[in-house]
């Protein structure tokens, strides 16, 4: 095409002509990463979230309590069986916790492994920053 004729060539538009790829899973990705440091670790969270909702777990607690305060309030079968997933749930959520202890031990080992073959002299001096106590790190 002549480019002194461009404006005689709209662009057009038409349905499907572009790329239709669309994701349609929502992102719940930003509730977990908003959890603040001194509030809990938002990783953590999110597994024990796939483990049960916190609908979930909330719903058997407070049949749990119920039957507890006011007998009669809760049907006891019911409560019983509360009482049952809440433990199951605890357990598995105990699991999280520790796996994700011991992958923060693995990640922390690495990261001094990787910083003693860097510079040495900061590893030193993070390890004896380490052993008066976790006040400061040194820079």
């Amino acid at each position: 095409m002549f480019p002194w004729l461009w404006f005689w060539s709209p662009t057009l538009h038409l349905p499907f002509s572009g790329s239709v790829a669309q994701q349609i899973e929502p992102d719940t990705q930003w509730f977990f990463a908003g959890i603040p440091a001194q509030a809990g670790n938002g990783q953590i969270e999110k597994k024990a979230f796939e483990v049960a909702s916190y609908g979930s777990q909330l719903g058997w607690i407070t049949e749990v309590l119920l039957a507890q305060a006011s007998p009669g309030s809760v049907d006891a079968d019911r409560a019983a069986g509360a009482l049952r997933k809440l433990e199951k749930a605890h357990a598995e959520i105990e699991v999280v916790k520790k796996q994700s202890r011991a992958e923060l031990a693995e990640a922390a080992s690495a990261a001094l492994a990787r910083l003693q073959q860097a510079d040495p002299a900061a590893y030193e001096r993070l390890l004896a920053s380490a052993a008066a106590g976790p006040r400061r790190l040194p820079r």
